[in-house]
């Protein structure tokens, strides 16, 4: 593992605000030269410890959308079958196995709670589904 700077860790911080950030406004932002920030960010893209840079989109609703976590509890072996058939909702942003009680993490957005309650409802009916708690995302620190 690569040791990381404070340097380092404040071009990755500023990336992760806006990963389209110039390497000149970087390098005005942290008051140091251009060729510095672009050795930085080539030696973190080399050594793997950036792997690359991505675009965030607005969710659809935007900062309106019902955001939600949905613990799902899975029977038997059905989680295959199960991933296949949540992967189709437009609503599930991601979808994680995990361990312990629960054995999936849904992520998911809805316009509105008609749009929200109609998900659930759906998910819930899934055959080899037996038991979810889904928690509303009030606000992201």
């Amino acid at each position: 593992m690569q040791h990381l700077d404070e340097l380092d860790r404040r071009i990755i911080a500023i990336l992760r605000g806006d990963g389209r950030a110039p390497v000149a406004k970087i390098a005005s932002m942290l008051q140091v030269s251009r060729a510095t920030v672009q050795a930085r960010l080539d030696r973190l893209l080399d050594t793997g410890m950036i792997l690359g840079f991505t675009v965030r989109v607005q969710e659809p609703g935007g900062a309106d959308a019902l955001r939600a976590v949905m613990m799902i509890e899975v029977a038997g072996r059905s989680t295959s079958a199960i991933i296949r058939r949540l992967r189709s909702f437009p609503e599930i942003r991601a979808l994680h196995t995990t361990n312990g009680g629960w054995d999936l993490v849904a992520e998911i957005a809805a316009e509105g709670l008609q749009g929200f309650d109609r998900i659930l409802r759906e998910i819930r009916a899934i055959e080899g589904i037996l038991n979810s708690e889904t928690s509303i995302l009030l606000s992201s620190a």
